[in-house]
């Protein structure tokens, strides 16, 4: 558990409004305002496979012990990886003005 809040802590320190807006201008000298995605969006894929793989091993582990915790390691990282890249891929939405 604190390995976990010593690694959460640095990422919710860097959320801070200004870190978030970037500025730029273009040729016109309009100045454009960029939100950056959240934490979610930027590591989506990462976070589905990781979850799904903690969550075979741990059925795996529970079911069949150490074999067991290998293969639902396995099983989980397909599944999350199905999920995350075939049944519900990320949308991309281009907004034009």
């Amino acid at each position: 558990m604190m390995a976990m809040l010593a690694v959460m802590i640095p990422f919710a320190a860097a959320t801070s409004a200004s870190a978030q807006t970037r500025y730029y201008r273009s040729r016109t000298t309009v100045t454009r305002t960029y939100q950056r995605p959240n934490f979610y969006k930027r590591h989506r894929n990462a976070i589905n496979i990781g979850i799904g793989t903690a969550a075979g091993a741990l059925l795996g582990g529970l079911i069949g012990g150490r074999r067991g915790a290998l293969i639902g390691t396995l099983a989980g990282a397909g599944g999350g990886a199905l999920y995350t890249y075939k049944i519900k891929p990320k949308r991309h939405y281009y907004y034009y003005r």
